[in-house]
């Protein structure tokens, strides 16, 4: 079951409890980047940190879920959640800039991003990760947090790795360059008027 409260702000509220999880996300997308985050994936956290960051979102993230299965469940739960709640707070999206993109290094990787807060779900996720672990999150995992959070946000991504042989700089440049992907497109163009499309709409 997942329930949102609306809001007049950009602003999102969103909160699902299933048999497997309970995720709760507040997402302000014109926050100072602060993040409160309580998830039972150590590493996970980290990334949604990076998120609000540097997208200078405020986040607040709290989770519950079945890890001792494996943290399958509660990576994509959250992406779910996050990107309704992201969806949510964008309203009817009148005025934004709608694109954004980030090139951004962190040591030996360098990691593209690209987006269109188009209404329209599309993930293309151009990251090769082997199947390891940092700590004890599953990498593979970060292509299902993506691809979760695009389905619910309803966004374009595009996410490739240009270099990078260090897992974790891998994934969390990933991350970093979404966010500051994320941060442009939803900032407010000063020259723009209503919504950003000829059709008048973003569906």
């Amino acid at each position: 079951m997942t329930s949102a409260v609306p809001s007049a702000t950009r602003r999102g509220t969103v909160e699902r409890r299933t048999k497997e999880t309970e995720v709760s996300v507040t997402i302000d997308l014109d926050g100072s980047g602060t993040a409160e985050i309580d998830t039972p994936v150590p590493f996970l956290s980290h990334m949604l940190e990076q998120i609000a960051r540097h997208g200078g979102f405020d986040l607040r993230i709290r989770a519950r879920g079945d890890v001792e299965v494996d943290a399958h469940h509660s990576t994509e739960d959250i992406g779910i959640v996050l990107g309704a709640a992201f969806l949510q707070a964008l309203g009817d999206r009148a005025g934004i800039r709608r694109f954004g993109a980030a090139t951004l290094p962190m040591d030996e990787a360098l990691a593209t991003v690209a987006v269109d807060l188009s209404g329209r779900s599309f993930l293309v996720w151009r990251v090769p990760i082997p199947k390891a672990k940092i700590g004890d999150w599953d990498a593979e995992l970060a292509e299902v947090f993506f691809e979760a959070f695009v389905r619910h946000a309803q966004i374009n991504l595009h996410v490739r790795l240009l270099d990078g042989s260090n897992l974790h700089h891998v994934v969390e440049i990933c991350f970093k360059a979404f966010a500051r992907a994320l941060r442009e497109a939803v900032e407010h163009d000063p020259r723009a008027t209503g919504i950003p499309s000829t059709k008048g709409l973003l569906d």
